[in-house]
């Protein structure tokens, strides 16, 4: 079977390419997922499925808000139904304040889950030297000096290249918009 060009679908133009859409929530929904059910591999089946199941009605869409609410509607569908099947609301009842999941706790992990993405997103852009470094100390939990001895290099650069990935965030980021969405949702 010959592959189709992006932006064709069964041959007609198609504005909403799978491909690119993939690259913009895969990793938002993942998130999503993630935050709903907490297995990583269960997440990313779910949100395969999600852009199979697009994929399967993607000529009934017109705009890209549609298939991004018809995504996170199907996932977190998706995700209720693993709970459901694994009990694990009662598990997660039990090792936390709240008693299940509620619309209002939904809409916060979408907002997180965006603001996750963007971030995400705007690293990814940054220098390699930057983005390993603030990998390393953000998501890592490395200290500087545990830095410096993995990527070999002294502290100064590793405190050198932190501030300058830090300094790029802020001008590639709205950070006004993260800090009032981070401060609403508690992130």
């Amino acid at each position: 079977m010959s592959e189709l060009p992006i932006g064709v679908l069964d041959g007609k133009p198609n504005a909403f390419d799978t491909r690119n859409l993939f690259d913009l929530y895969y990793t938002r929904l993942c998130y999503f997922a993630h935050k709903l059910i907490g297995n990583k591999e269960a997440s990313e089946d779910i949100v395969q499925d999600a852009f199979v199941a697009y994929w399967k009605k993607s000529a009934d869409f017109d705009n890209e808000l549609s298939i991004k609410s018809f995504l996170y509607l199907t996932v977190k569908n998706a995700c209720l139904n693993v709970i459901r099947h694994e009990q694990v609301v009662k598990r997660f009842a039990e090792s936390n304040e709240d008693s299940g999941y509620t619309e209002e706790k939904i809409t916060e992990n979408i907002i997180r889950s965006e603001v996750a993405g963007e971030i995400h997103s705007a690293i990814a852009t940054l220098p390699k030297g930057c983005r390993q470094v603030l990998e390393l100390a953000y998501f890592g939990e490395l200290k500087n000096d545990e830095i410096a001895e993995q990527l070999q290099i002294s502290i100064n650069t590793v405190k050198t290249q932190k501030a300058r990935a830090l300094q790029l965030l802020r001008l590639k980021l709205d950070v006004g918009s993260l800090i009032l969405v981070l401060a609403v949702t508690g992130f």
